[in-house]
């Protein structure tokens, strides 16, 4: 997650992460456990609202995934 107005990262969570590196499944799964860590991120910073730019993606598979756990954990977009 970034702020775009000053340009800075906020919170970030990847498959490669250390306790997520060790995620078993498919990679639609696996992007569901990673929206889930960048959520659980951002509450606890602070952040409970976001805009999800999907970067000119279409909206299924791993794109739905993310945002689709990302949702279950508590974040709002």
């Amino acid at each position: 997650m970034i702020d775009d107005n000053k340009g800075e990262t906020l919170v970030a969570a990847s498959s490669r992460d250390k306790e997520l590196s060790k995620a078993k499944g498919t990679k639609s799964e696996i992007a569901t456990e990673v929206g889930k860590a960048i959520a659980e991120r951002a509450i606890k910073a602070g952040i409970e609202n976001v805009a999800f730019d999907r970067g000119g993606n279409l909206y299924h598979g791993r794109v739905k995934s993310l945002a689709e756990g990302a949702r279950e954990a508590g974040l709002k977009f």
